[in-house]
C-alpha cells in the first residue's frame, strides 16, 4: 500500500493564524445566532445581548428593618431625657422586614430601639429621612444595565436578572462540537478485550473540554478504518456541527484517511504541525466548517483541541481567548528537547522554601495518566535545544494555584506505598496533595540538596557499610538537618511469569542467552541493590540482554515481565502479586524517607507524619499489598541532631 506524506511541517503560530484567518473567512469564527433560555437555566451561557434591568429592584419602598413604620417629621425633638410618644396606626405602623412602608411614612425605627405603652409606643432619638428603608432602585433601577453583551453569565448574574424582571434571556447558541472515533481497533468501554483492542476514551476527552469552554459536545459511533465510512461520517458531521474532529487517522500510515478524505471534500491548510507531541495534526475545511484531524495517541489529541479548536469555539461564543494561568517554576532537572519543534512537557508543580518547582513527568504521546498527574504544562521554545535545571520558566496550570501550594513534594525512589499514603492524606485531609516524582533515590537524595523536594524516598544500599541510606546522606546532605523516618521494610526479587516457566532461581540465570531483563534507572536503589548482588557473584552486567533498558517504576518493570517484553526484572513483591506474577527473593531492604527539619514545619508535612506514625487504616492497606513489614514504620532510624 502506499503511505500518505506530510505536508510541510508549519511552525504553531504560523499554523494557528492560518487555521484562524481562514475560519474568519468561511465565517466560522463567529458569534453565534442567538436563542432564547430560561434565565433561571442560563448559568454558564453567553449573552447575545445586553440585559437592562425592566423594573427597578426593590420596586418599592421597603422597610429594611423589623420595627414601625413612621414620619421621619413626627421623630423631632426626641432623647433620652425626653421620649417622644407616636400613637400606633397614626403615627407609628408595625412592619416587618422587606414590608411596604405604609403610605406617607418615610422611615422606620427599630423594633429594639422602642418601649410599647398601650396604644402608644416611645422613642429615644429622632429618625433621619429614609432611614432604615430600602428605597426604590436602591439595588438595581429600571433601565440600568445588569450584564452586557457576550458576558457569562454567573449564578449572581442570573439572580440580579431575575430581579430585573426577566424571565427569559437571549443567549449565544451553544456551538456544536463533533467528535468522530475513528480505527478497526478502537471498542467500546466495558467490551471483553482481545489483544489489539484499544478501548475507545480520547472522545471523552475532548468532548469533555469542549463542554468545559462551553460547547455541545455530540460523539459519533466510532468509525472502522474504512475510507468510504469515514466520508460518510464526516460529511454529516460537518452539516450538523460548528466544528468536527477526527480522532485518529491523522499520521502517514496506509489506513490514515484523515487527511485524504478533508482534501476530497474540502481544502487541508496544515498537516503537520511543528509540536511536540502532536505533530500529525490537521487543519482544514470542508465545506465551509472547521475540520480538526487529531492524533490518535491521547496526550496529542489533547494538545490538538487544546491549540486549535479552543480558540474556535471560544469566539463562536463572542469570547476572547484567554491564556491559561500560569506561574513562574524552577525546572528541577536538565531537559533535552529537538530544535525546531515546540515541546509541551507536563509538570508536577509544588512549592518548597521560597521556590516554585517543576518537576517533568514521562513524556510519551500515549500516557493519558500523565495528564491526570499533570499540574501544568511547560513550553520548550522551538528554537531551544533543551532547558537547563534551575531555569526559572512560565508553567500553564491545570490545577488551581491553592492546590499547587498545599502539594507534599515527595522525589524520588517509587514504592506502591505511595499511592496509598496519598489516598489517604486526600481522605483525612482534603486541602492537601501528594506529588510523587520518581527519579530513583539518589535522584531524591541530590533534589533534597538542591531544595528542589519536601521529602526524598529512598533504598540505597551502601555496599561498603551494607547500611541503608544513612552513609549517602552523610555524604550528600552532611549540612541538612533532616530525619530518616522507616516507611516500610520489604522484599525485593525477580518477578517472573506464573509458574516461572523459565526455571529463573537467581542472577545466574541472567546471563543465559533465552533470558531478557528489564533494569530499573541509574540511580535507582534496586538498580544499585542488583549491581551489588552482580558484582557479589562475579557476574558482568555485559552479560545480561536487556540490562541497559530500563523503566522509572516497580509497576513498569512487572508489566514489562507480565506482557512478554523481558522474562524477569528486579522488583518488589507487592509490584509482582498486583500482577499476578510469580516471585524470587533476594532481599529484604528498608525503605525510608528523607525530610529536611524544614519539611517537617509544613501543616501539610505534620498530617502525612501523623499518618505515617499511626494511621491503621495506612498499614493495613500496605500489609494487603503484600511483602511488606510495618513493624517500624514512622520510626526515626537517624537524625542529623543527634
Amino acid at each position: 500500500m502506499k503511505r500518505n506524506v506530510y505536508l510541510k511541517t508549519t511552525p504553531l503560530g504560523d499554523a494557528l493564524a492560518l487555521w484562524l484567518a481562514r475560519a474568519r473567512d468561511e465565517g466560522a469564527l463567529g458569534p453565534l445566532g442567538a436563542e432564547t433560555v430560561p434565565v433561571a437555566d442560563a448559568r454558564g451561557r453567553i449573552t447575545a445581548e445586553p440585559v437592562a434591568a425592566r423594573i427597578s429592584s426593590p420596586f418599592y419602598h421597603a422597610s429594611a428593618m423589623d420595627g414601625y413604620a413612621v414620619r421621619f417629621s413626627d421623630t423631632f425633638g426626641a432623647t433620652e431625657t425626653s421620649p417622644l410618644r407616636l400613637k400606633l396606626k397614626e403615627q407609628a405602623v408595625a412592619v416587618d422586614t422587606g414590608d411596604p412602608l405604609p403610605p406617607g411614612m418615610n422611615a422606620v425605627i427599630m423594633i429594639e430601639d422602642v418601649n410599647s405603652a398601650g396604644d402608644h409606643i416611645e422613642i429615644i432619638a429622632p429618625l433621619t429621612p429614609w432611614q432604615n428603608v430600602r428605597t426604590v432602585g436602591e439595588d438595581i433601577v429600571v433601565t440600568e444595565l445588569i450584564v452586557p453583551e457576550n458576558h457569562r453569565l454567573r449564578a449572581v448574574d442570573v439572580g440580579a436578572i431575575l430581579a430585573g424582571g426577566h424571565t427569559d434571556i437571549k443567549v449565544r447558541r451553544r456551538p456544536i462540537v463533533a467528535i468522530i472515533p475513528t480505527g478497526t481497533e478502537i471498542v467500546e468501554p466495558g467490551t471483553e478485550l482481545k489483544p489489539g483492542d484499544i478501548i475507545e476514551f480520547n472522545s471523552r476527552i475532548l468532548g469533555g473540554m469542549a463542554e468545559q469552554w462551553g460547547a455541545e459536545f455530540v460523539r459519533y459511533p466510532t468509525v472502522p478504518d474504512d475510507e468510504a465510512m469515514l466520508s460518510e461520517a464526516l460529511l454529516r458531521a460537518q452539516e450538523e456541527a460548528d466544528l468536527v474532529v477526527v480522532n485518529a487517522g491523522a499520521s502517514a500510515g496506509t489506513e490514515d484517511y484523515t487527511s485524504k478524505i478533508i482534501r476530497e471534500h474540502g481544502e487541508v491548510l496544515v498537516h503537520g504541525v511543528g509540536i511536540k507531541p502532536g505533530k500529525p495534526v490537521i487543519l482544514g475545511f470542508v465545506r465551509g466548517k472547521p475540520v480538526i484531524g487529531a492524533p490518535g495517541y491521547p496526550v496529542s489529541a489533547f494538545l490538538a483541541m487544546r491549540l486549535f479548536a479552543r480558540p474556535l469555539i471560544m469566539r463562536l461564543q463572542g469570547l476572547a481567548d484567554s491564556d491559561p494561568p500560569s506561574l513562574q517554576a524552577r525546572l528541577s532537572r536538565n531537559v533535552a528537547s529537538t530544535l525546531g519543534v515546540e515541546e509541551f512537557l507536563r509538570v508536577k508543580l509544588g512549592r518548597v522554601g521560597d521556590n516554585l518547582i517543576a518537576t517533568p513527568l514521562e513524556r510519551g504521546a500515549g500516557l493519558v495518566l500523565s495528564l491526570v498527574r499533570a499540574d501544568g504544562m511547560l513550553r520548550v521554545d522551538a528554537m531551544s535545544e533543551g532547558v537547563a535545571a534551575g531555569t526559572v520558566l512560565s508553567v500553564e496550570l491545570m490545577r488551581e494555584p491553592h492546590e499547587i501550594e498545599n502539594t507534599v513534594v515527595f522525589i524520588g525512589s517509587h514504592d506502591n506505598t505511595l499511592d496509598i499514603l496519598a489516598n489517604v492524606l486526600k481522605k483525612r485531609h482534603p486541602a492537601y496533595s501528594l506529588s510523587s516524582a520518581h527519579v530513583g533515590s539518589m535522584g531524591g537524595l541530590v533534589a533534597l540538596q538542591r531544595g528542589e523536594a519536601h521529602i526524598a524516598p529512598t533504598h540505597l544500599l551502601d555496599e561498603e557499610t551494607g547500611q541503608y541510606n544513612v552513609p549517602f546522606i552523610k555524604r550528600l546532605l552532611k549540612d541538612t538537618k533532616l530525619r530518616l523516618v522507616n516507611l516500610v521494610y520489604r522484599q525485593q526479587g525477580l518477578m517472573v511469569l506464573p509458574g516461572n516457566p523459565k526455571g529463573i532461581a537467581g542472577f545466574s540465570d541472567l546471563t543465559r542467552d533465552d533470558i531478557t531483563y528489564i533494569n530499573r534507572q541509574r540511580g535507582a536503589g534496586t538498580r544499585l541493590l542488583l549491581d551489588k548482588c552482580l558484582a557479589e557473584q562475579g557476574i558482568e552486567p555485559d552479560g545480561i540482554q536487556g540490562y541497559d533498558r530500563q523503566e522509572y517504576t516497580h509497576m513498569a518493570v512487572a508489566s514489562a515481565v507480565l506482557t512478554g517484553v523481558a522474562d524477569t526484572g528486579l522488583g518488589v513483591l507487592s509490584a509482582a502479586t498486583a500482577l499476578g506474577l510469580d516471585f524470587v527473593p533476594v532481599a529484604k531492604e528498608r525503605y525510608d524517607l528523607a525530610i529536611p527539619e524544614e519539611s517537617l514545619g509544613m501543616p501539610a508535612v505534620k498530617a502525612l507524619m501523623e499518618i505515617i506514625e499511626g494511621d491503621q487504616e495506612f498499614r493495613d492497606a500496605v500489609m494487603a499489598l503484600g511483602g511488606y513489614d510495618v513493624s517500624e514504620t514512622g520510626k526515626v532510624i537517624y537524625n542529623t541532631q543527634g
